[in-house]
């Protein structure tokens, strides 16, 4: 597959039909259509029309787009998952993922749509977190179509009691965890929201914490939060320009087959090597988002 830019993924009410317009404008690398937590139950109805429409019409450029549906349990979740599928988007996000044996059901239902369509999962709940090995293994089904992780820290909190500081302690383990799980069976992996969408300096913290734990973006609640969510997750430039010249530098001929060379006085090996070419992918992908 090819390697993605999900720097900042923007949750846009089902249902606020100018949210959806607005979306089109903005620099937000996925746009999360949401069908669950943001429409009230009187408007699920008019918000699963609104959102099918928005999908099949078009108009949103290079941004990704995805659909997160309602539980599959809940009155609303398998019209919801039957019209996603129909309308094709980048990816159906599925909440409160708790075992491998939804993801199997969801890819069932999508038998028949798109092989494009992805599954992305939510990891919000205290058994989600407890089956992460199973639940990102379900990835190696090529049927389950599971390419991302979605942490979904509100819920977390609200399940555990936990009070989360401003280094979100009692959320360590499970982002690490989650990064761990997605990591060993080549799923991304998106860090959860962050509710003070007018404290920029705040998320800011939080975002260079996601980006050092391992996340490859941040979900976002509000357009003010896609810029600095853009900036952090992008590869800087001197961190390109080393990548590119740890490439170059396997590439030459004396060190071919080599595992170990020395760059710039510094020891590299291979694995540096993998890294550096992931960077210098998702910086050309950037890149060329950004010019069109």
């Amino acid at each position: 597959m090819p390697v993605r830019p999900r720097r900042s993924a923007l949750y846009m009410p089902g249902s606020n039909a100018r949210a959806l317009e607005k979306a089109k404008t903005l620099a937000a690398d996925v746009v999360i259509f949401d069908l669950e937590d943001a429409v009230a139950p009187e408007a699920k109805a008019s918000a699963l029309e609104q959102v099918m429409a928005a999908v099949t019409g078009g108009g949103y450029g290079q941004r990704e787009l995805v659909v997160r549906i309602n539980g599959l349990d809940t009155p609303w979740g398998r019209e919801d998952l039957a019209r996603a599928a129909a309308a094709a988007p980048d990816a159906i996000l599925v909440p409160k993922v708790s075992s491998a044996t939804q993801l199997a059901e969801v890819g069932r239902a999508l038998a028949s749509a798109p092989e494009r369509v992805s599954v992305w999962a939510m990891i919000e709940t205290t058994l989600g977190i407890l089956n992460l090995r199973e639940i990102a293994g379900a990835a190696r089904d090529p049927a389950t179509r599971l390419t991302c992780f979605v942490l979904g820290t509100n819920d977390l909190v609200k399940e555990t009691r936990a009070e989360l500081d401003e280094n979100r302690t009692a959320a360590l383990y499970w982002l690490s965890a989650a990064v761990t799980a997605a990591r060993a069976h080549g799923i991304d992996v998106l860090d959860g929201v962050y509710n003070s969408f007018k404290d920029i300096e705040g998320f800011r913290r939080e975002c260079i914490q996601g980006r050092r734990l391992g996340m490859d973006g941040k979900t976002l609640i509000h357009p003010d939060q896609i810029a600095p969510a853009n900036e952090i997750f992008s590869p800087a430039a001197a961190e390109v320009e080393w990548a590119r010249k740890v490439i170059a530098a396997f590439a030459e001929p004396q060190n071919q087959g080599k595992g170990v060379i020395t760059v710039d006085g510094r020891m590299v090996e291979l694995l540096h090597a993998e890294i550096a070419r992931r960077t210098v992918e998702i910086a050309e992908a950037i890149a060329a988002r950004e010019n069109g």
